[in-house]
């Protein structure tokens, strides 16, 4: 997860150089544009440093009405899905912190990595669980586009009895 982690963290710009049929627009995004999308990552990264079970109608302030949204565990379309589909993960949560320690912006794009700290009343005994991840933002007037790399098992599969077991004795043996 690191190494892709890292590639996907790297400069967007140099994505022009290393694919050869790649072709930047050869639009220069206005001064007005850029400060646009850079005030919607902000408010991105307020909303979710705030986004609880309680105030998930919150989440129109940032994404469009056909966000499409996907993790390691859902692939969603259309705003009220998202809202829906973080009803049920908001369900047990008792506490969930992110922590974002990279944002790159470039044109209509945003690649943000970030640390998640959760707490759920049936994984982990309810103690504190730490993720890292990477988000991959497009961006018009609001996001549209939103996909998130992370660990599933470190998210889950690592707290769940017996099969968490099974899932770090391989990450071991994988990693040795």
């Amino acid at each position: 997860m690191t190494a892709s982690a890292e590639r996907l963290t790297t400069d967007l710009s140099s994505l022009s150089e290393t694919q050869g049929d790649y072709e930047p627009s050869s639009d220069k995004p206005s001064q007005a544009q850029v400060m646009q999308e850079k005030a919607l990552i902000d408010s991105f990264i307020r909303l979710y440093q705030h986004l609880n079970k309680d105030n998930l109608h919150l989440l129109a302030q940032v994404y469009s009405n056909d966000i499409e949204f996907s993790d390691p565990l859902h692939h969603v379309s259309g705003l009220p899905a998202l809202t829906h589909y973080f009803a049920n993960l908001y369900q047990n949560v008792a506490s969930i912190d992110f922590d974002i320690h990279q944002v790159i912006h470039q044109q209509g794009a945003a690649t943000l990595k970030w640390t998640m700290v959760f707490s759920h009343s049936k994984l982990n005994a309810g103690e504190d669980i730490t993720v890292e991840g990477v988000s991959i933002l497009g961006l018009n007037n609001k996001i549209y586009q939103h996909q998130d790399f992370f660990d599933l098992g470190t998210m889950l599969y690592e707290h769940i009895p017996l099969v968490g077991s099974l899932v770090k004795l391989v990450k071991s043996k994988a990693s040795r």
